[in-house]
């Protein structure tokens, strides 16, 4: 719950949709919340979708996810600086690609349907880009078993070259590879 749906859910919703009273004492206060227009929040969902949008942007040093704070840029540093990622911390990072995602998804919604304010918006849009940047340098992440890509590589290579071989030499296979006198195919 964003801290303005908080603060009034303890108030009274007026008929006209943008007042709320709240019950100081012996008297009501009338206020309007501006909450986001329609145009608005399609310009802040435009923006977290746009490509390029991390390009620049600074994972957030603290987020909360899932109820819980993380210290999401120490944490992506750490597991970053390392040259490849342990079999043990592979379990933790994949966890919090799930947990990053599923916080993306529900921020997004916020923005998508939420009564939120323009600023509000913005800061979830801020979040949301941060939570981005970060999810990028955990999927950039070289590969764990430096082994099995390396047999991985060697038969594509493989691969690749028996399949020049056999384009080089006519022989692709269409016509079980049958070349006649002067070199061409039947």
């Amino acid at each position: 719950m964003t801290g303005m749906a908080s603060f009034l859910s303890g108030c009274q919703y007026l008929r006209d949709r943008s007042s709320y009273r709240l019950a100081e004492g012996a008297k009501w206060l009338t206020f309007v919340i501006a909450v986001v227009k329609e145009f608005q929040r399609k310009q802040l969902l435009e923006r977290i979708e746009r490509d390029g949008a991390t390009i620049g942007a600074r994972i957030p040093e603290r987020i909360t996810v899932q109820g819980k704070p993380v210290e999401l840029q120490e944490f992506v540093f750490e597991i970053r600086r390392r040259e490849t990622v342990p079999p043990g911390e592979k379990d933790r990072v994949e966890r919090a690609k799930r947990n990053l995602r599923r916080e993306r998804i529900e921020r997004k919604e916020q923005i998508e349907s939420g009564e939120i304010t323009f600023e509000e918006g913005e800061e979830i849009a801020r979040s949301i880009i941060g939570i981005d940047r970060a999810l990028t340098e955990l999927e950039n992440l070289g590969p764990v078993d430096l082994e099995a890509e390396q047999r991985a590589q060697e038969a594509a290579d493989r691969k690749r070259w028996m399949s020049f071989l056999k384009q080089a030499l006519g022989n692709d296979g269409a016509d079980g590879g049958k070349v006649n006198s002067r070199g061409g195919r039947r």
